[in-house]
């Protein structure tokens, strides 16, 4: 018999108190290929393939189509991206379509469907009842045979695909009208997963690509955005727009192919309308080769590492592989330098890089990344201060100072990775900075004085303005040197 005790945390109680977990960094890497293949569904959007996955594509969408080549515009550089997303613009209108249950690899086993040799089910299309029967599956051998011998018995009312993960079922037609629903439990529709765990995709109109933009803005896992569609000029000056405007930053790249690029003094060019609207979001890139050239810039910004140590990089004098190198002249050069157009060009000496690594407004790409890197470091710093801190940040100097410190200490990140360094203030001055001074660390950091903040933000618990200076370190893109000869 166990005797009665007393608990020991009557007189030493231990509580564990986990803290928060910090809120995660945005991946600047992170890269969708925007294309018009009805592979991807309205509802999905999107799909995210690792780069050991390139034959997938080519499984999904094909080798030649323009998701396939930009993807591996994408992976072709050096170092290579890990992963990138494909996203679907409706550019005409869609089918209603039924998903089946994802298929587990033991439920793919092409034995499981060659037992049914008179199948049946039915499916509602559109509205109406479909019967499909007499199903025989028993001399197929894989299960895109089993898709058609299901399209076959659809009586034309629509389609079945495999899709690599499961059965898919779309209607014949196309539009707000256009559903697929309803399929009834039987042996046949338990193989094809169409018994449970299904969803329902609606149809839909055709979707401008301002609109397409919209929706995949909606999911943010990405950051970069490659257009791998055929579009009009109007169509990229109305994405570009959005994407200038649209909170968290975002990056949009468009490959150009037109020979009017290449005029001197032209004003109709898309590269000229980009960089008349002054877009610091939108990156273009010549080629007349290769559609998917700017994929491959996008590529090479991926694997910019922001947490590293002198891992930042100029976009100018690298290489795009899988580019034909323009052959230009210097009129055509300057013509596409004029209106920030990039292009990977030969040289004279044998060599061949992308030039001039710049935003259609004229922004470098290497500071437009890392000015977009930055706001989000120092903005998660700050947060993650307050949302892990086991009590408050008090409205006091020492409130105010590990604000202070906390920015200063993200700040020194860019520091470490070369997007910042020392050098002359040469704007106006704030706090103790006058123009003229010296950042010997780079960046300088001022909070307003506790007495002079305003009653009504004190008590609204707004902390005092904090203002920081940051001299980028830039990039040298071009060297005279001049040779004095004497005999």
């Amino acid at each position: 018999m166990t005797l009665p005790t007393l608990p020991v945390s009557d007189v030493v109680n231990v509580q564990i108190v986990m803290s928060p977990q910090a809120a995660a960094l945005r991946d600047f890497g992170a890269t969708l290929i925007i294309g018009t293949s009805d592979v991807i569904d309205v509802e999905t959007r999107i799909r995210t393939y690792a780069s050991t996955e390139l034959p997938q594509i080519a499984s999904d969408f094909g080798s030649t189509a323009p998701e396939y080549l930009a993807a591996v515009a994408f992976f072709s550089q050096s170092p290579q991206p890990g992963e990138v997303q494909i996203g679907r613009w409706a550019k005409t209108a869609t089918s209603g379509l039924l998903n089946g249950s994802i298929l587990s690899t033991s439920q793919q086993e092409i034995s499981n469907f060659q037992v049914i040799e008179d199948g049946a089910f039915d499916v509602t299309i559109d509205g109406a009842v479909v019967n499909v029967t007499a199903v025989n599956l028993s001399s197929q051998s894989n299960l895109n045979g089993v898709a058609s011998e299901i399209t076959t018995a659809l009586q034309s009312k629509g389609t079945c695909l495999w899709d690599g993960q499961r059965f898919v079922i779309k209607s014949a037609t196309t539009g707000t009208s256009s559903t697929v629903s309803t399929v009834t439990d039987t042996e046949l529709s338990q193989v094809l997963g169409m018994d449970k765990g299904t969803t329902t995709v609606a149809g839909a109109s055709a979707e401008s690509l301002v609109d397409a933009i919209n929706a995949l803005i909606d999911r943010p896992s990405w950051y970069m955005a490659f257009l791998a569609a055929e579009y009009e000029d109007a169509d990229a000056m109305a994405a570009s727009a959005v994407i200038e405007a649209a909170a968290p930053s975002r990056v949009i790249a468009y490959t150009l192919s037109d020979t009017a690029e290449l005029n001197p003094n032209q004003t109709t060019s898309l590269g000229y309308q980009l960089k008349n609207a002054g877009y610091n979001h939108t990156i273009t890139a010549y080629s007349s080769t290769n559609p998917a050239a700017a994929a491959s810039i996008l590529g090479r910004m991926a694997t910019v590492n922001f947490l590293g140590s002198n891992t930042t990089i100029t976009l100018k004098f690298k290489q795009c592989p899988g580019v034909t190198a323009e052959n230009l002249t210097l009129s055509q050069a300057n013509a596409l330098r004029e209106n920030n157009v990039n292009v990977f060009v030969a040289y004279d000496n044998g060599t061949a890089i992308l030039q001039e690594g710049t935003m259609a407004g004229g922004w470098f790409i290497d500071e437009r990344h890392g000015l977009d890197w930055l706001q989000n470091y120092v903005q998660t710093a700050v947060w993650n201060l307050l949302y892990t801190s086991t009590t408050k940040i008090g409205q006091d100097d020492e409130g105010s100072t590990q604000l202070v410190a906390t920015v200063s200490e993200a700040l020194e990140q860019g520091v470490r990775n070369n997007l910042i360094s020392p050098g002359v203030w040469n704007s106006d001055g704030f706090g103790a900075l006058k123009q003229g001074d010296t950042l010997s660390t780079g960046f300088y950091v001022y909070i307003q004085p506790l007495e002079e903040q305003s009653a009504a933000e004190r008590e609204a618990r707004q902390a005092p303005p904090i203002q920081c200076a940051v001299k980028l370190t830039g990039a040298i893109h071009f060297v005279d040197v001049t040779i004095n000869v004497n005999r």
